[in-house]
């Protein structure tokens, strides 16, 4: 291959091995690694301009031989306003004097191209001579994955702009909180009062969870209130679609969810929590085309393993739950059941 390097830039020869050949060495293993990443390579003349050097991936691309690449400049290959283009952009890598990157767009042959260039000029050799190496990375690829990426990113907020809407639809209706678009405190100690006559009355059991966002993360404290209203409404859509039609979940307060459980025992009541904890440390949540995260503690109490009473019953969700945060947050915590005695159980 063409070595665009000086003497006076070249590398301290190893003992033993002369300067030329280890300039032949590197200048192969370099065009053999470009090769290997699809990349084009080239060296130009920097005083003219005329390509010297094309790699075979460079000759491919151009769709031409080598007889009508070396020897030429970029106006004899290319239209005018491309060429003046690569001009100016192999001007600027030549006054700079340093690694030049630059991003290039435009039509060959009919097909669009999406070209990442890095540029670097050689120091003058003894004869004042200045070479100009330019290595072409094909990024259309990457950038149609970008193109679907930010699509999908777009479907995820529509998605949200969606729910927002029901989520005010229904909180018009008096009966959601208009922030988690879940029951109101008032809809859900209703729904607690008959949960807990039933089971009373038929011996069955439910449970109770309390859930608590985390403290967020400076990342997302930096977005405001915009950001924790958006982590909110995700919080009511996991909320909402991990629960059964017979289960309630509510805005309990500022700071907490609460979740009921119909006929549902401590260690299923875990279990499913412990995979709605999992959904909300993986959820997306698409603010101003950022992804936001969050995570939540969480306290399971069960009725009447253990609390007999419904005001037993919040304490003890309300403990397990204080539990949970005291452990660091994103975790499920296990009220303590209580013995006949009353005493409750390590």
């Amino acid at each position: 291959m063409t070595v665009s390097a000086s003497a006076a830039s070249a590398p301290s020869p190893a003992p033993g091995l002369p300067t030329d050949t280890l300039r032949w060495l590197l200048g192969d293993v370099c065009e053999s690694v470009l090769a290997a990443r699809g990349d084009a390579f080239a060296v130009q003349d920097a005083a003219t301009g005329r390509y010297l050097h094309a790699s075979a991936e460079m000759l491919r691309w151009l769709g031409l031989p080598a007889d009508r690449v070396i020897g030429r400049t970029s106006a004899e290959i290319f239209d005018p306003s491309l060429a003046a283009l690569l001009r100016a952009a192999e001007q600027s890598a030549l006054a700079q004097g340093e690694l030049l990157a630059s991003e290039h767009r435009f039509d060959w042959h009919g097909v669009k191209w999406n070209f990442g260039v890095l540029r670097m000029a050689s120091r003058p050799d003894a004869a004042g001579r200045r070479w100009l190496a330019s290595v072409w990375t094909d990024r259309s690829a990457e950038l149609a994955r970008q193109g679907q990426l930010d699509s999908a990113r777009e479907q995820i907020e529509q998605q949200q702009r969606a729910h927002e809407s029901l989520r005010r639809e229904l909180a018009e209706q008096g009966l959601r909180d208009a922030a988690s678009g879940l029951s109101t405190r008032a809809h859900f100690d209703d729904q607690l009062r008959r949960e807990v006559d039933l089971s009373t009355r038929e011996h069955r059991e439910f449970a109770l969870v309390f859930v608590e966002i985390d403290t967020p993360a400076d990342e997302v404290r930096a977005f405001g209130a915009a950001a924790a209203q958006a982590i909110l409404a995700a919080m009511g859509r996991l909320l909402r679609g991990g629960t059964r039609a017979m289960d309630a979940s509510c805005r309990f307060d500022e700071r907490r969810f609460a979740v009921l459980l119909s006929g549902v025992g401590l260690a299923t009541a875990h279990s499913r929590m412990e995979g709605l904890r999992r959904r909300c440390a993986t959820e997306i949540v698409m603010h101003d085309g950022h992804q936001l995260g969050f995570t939540a503690a969480m306290g399971v109490a069960s009725f009447p393993h253990t609390a007999q009473t419904q005001d037993q019953l919040l304490a003890a969700c309300e403990a397990a739950l204080a539990e949970a945060r005291r452990r660091g947050g994103n975790h499920v915590t296990l009220a303590a059941i209580r013995f006949e005695d009353g005493a409750p159980s390590d």
